[in-house]
């Protein structure tokens, strides 16, 4: 197939050898097979942020850190420089988390290089050697799905304790090779310490994977995985290997609010009356 021009720089530095094929296009990249030496690997290439149609990217950006005072300057300044800086960090941060969840025990693809926006990693391959599918296209026995999911909230569990947070996980970004589910896409993995959406985006995860394995396993539907994940980690009581149960037990002393109100009314009431004897007493004397 013909070159594209994003990956013509790494033929010319050697980094690939020939590109095989388009594998897919997505919503902030697209994706190509290619060959490094004696191994097929792929190449994510990320698309300008005019091309992206990822949704609220601002969102997942909130509370990424940079090294750079000055290029921290930049991009809230939104100069054109703050805007490449911007999209370098935006190419880099799925390198970053790809290395640090590999590291806390997640299953990921191996990455080896980031350059220009083009992101080289691990082809993941199922048993024979061809792609590994999507969970989305898998079906599988009620069994087998309870095992999967248990793995699946494992490795939510791990990467928020390694501080982050997927950000877009649903059937469509796992992957299922032999030996299981490996997580894939995270260019927009958030700081679950300094992102004030961390708390939604980890429920909408979890709940969009147990509805998934629900299909097949349809106990995990009524699970509450979510909240009890978030409490343990808001409590500093979330480990690696904290064991789940997917029950969570819903605060019973619900604040009353209409006795609230009626509180508030009588004793601003009480204080009117208090002034109205006052003014009355006064006028006497």
């Amino acid at each position: 197939m013909k070159t594209p021009s994003r990956l013509q720089p790494l033929i010319d530095e050697g980094l690939i050898d020939a590109v095989e094929q388009r594998l897919m296009s997505g919503k902030e990249a697209d994706v190509y097979i290619v060959r490094c030496n004696n191994e097929i690997r792929c190449a994510k290439v990320y698309k300008d942020a005019a091309k992206r149609s990822f949704k609220q990217a601002v969102l997942y950006q909130e509370g990424r850190k940079t090294r750079s005072s000055r290029r921290a300057r930049a991009m809230e300044k939104g100069s054109r420089y703050g805007r490449q800086q911007q999209e370098d960090t935006w190419h880099n941060a799925e390198m970053d988390a790809l290395r640090k969840l590999a590291q806390a025990g997640v299953r990921v693809p191996v990455p080896y290089s980031c350059i220009d926006g083009v992101l080289l990693m691990e082809l993941v391959t199922d048993a024979h050697g061809d792609v590994a599918p999507r969970l989305s296209e898998v079906t599988m026995t009620q069994s087998q799905a309870l095992e999967d999911h248990a793995v699946v909230m494992r490795y939510i569990v791990r990467m928020l304790c390694a501080g982050i947070v997927h950000g877009d996980l649903s059937e469509f970004n796992i992957l299922v090779d032999a030996a299981g589910p490996v997580i894939i896409d995270l260019p927009q993995a958030v700081d679950a310490a300094a992102n004030n959406n961390a708390a939604s985006m980890l429920a909408r995860d979890v709940n969009k994977i147990s509805q998934y394995y629900g299909q097949f396993a349809p106990e995990l539907l009524q699970s509450k995985y979510a909240k009890e994940i978030w409490k343990l980690f808001e409590e500093g009581e979330l480990q690696p290997d904290s064991v789940l149960t997917g029950h969570f037990e819903e605060p019973t002393e619900a604040a009353a609010v209409d006795e609230v109100i009626a509180e508030i009314k009588s004793i601003l009431a009480l204080e009117e009356a208090r002034k109205r004897r006052l003014l009355e007493a006064e006028a006497e004397d």
